[in-house]
């Protein structure tokens, strides 16, 4: 499996990335996460729906917190044909708890504590914490990445507007 380093960095420190950078027009990587009820699922159970797809640390942390709430309340907005879908490292239970504690129902959360398939096929996987580097990636309905944007430190927010917009063409 591929490293780069200096990709991004935390508070500052530059941190390893385990996987290929993914780039718009590649063919997006399948994955298998774990959803909040522990069922497998995976890129193929999306099929037909524009993605968004939000990779985060952790929830339990203030940024990530911020991040999925904003795209929880951004997608009221969007069309059905777009599903919102944030990965972490956090075990599903914490998931599914942090969701009903902060009022998160339009947001799929998935866990790639497993297996890790999400983090190397898509290049997030941080190598010195074994957790997920925030990046924010945007697929068509037939499979292919429209948008990319791994956020250079960790502990700042993506670029919303960048993300949907691009999203929303897609419908």
């Amino acid at each position: 499996m591929s490293e780069r380093t200096g990709i991004i960095t935390f508070k500052g420190t530059p941190l390893t990335l385990i996987g290929p950078e993914i780039k718009a027009g590649d063919k997006a990587p399948e994955f298998n996460v774990v959803d909040n009820d522990l069922g497998a699922k995976s890129l193929g159970d999306y099929t037909g729906k524009v993605l968004i797809i939000s990779a985060v640390p952790s929830l339990d942390t203030p940024v990530c917190d911020m991040e999925t709430r904003r795209f929880n309340n951004e997608a009221a907005n969007l069309s059905d044909e777009i599903a919102i879908l944030t990965v972490s490292m956090d075990l599903p239970f914490a998931q599914a708890r942090w969701c009903g504690a902060a009022g998160v129902d339009a947001v799929k959360t998935l866990s790639d504590h497993k297996e890790a398939s999400f983090g190397e096929a898509y290049g997030v996987l941080i190598k010195e914490l074994r957790l997920l580097s925030r990046a924010v990636f945007v697929v068509d309905k037939s499979g292919a990445i429209q948008y990319v944007e791994y956020v250079k430190e960790i502990t700042e927010e993506p670029n919303y507007d960048a993300a949907l917009e691009a999203a929303k063409k897609l419908v």
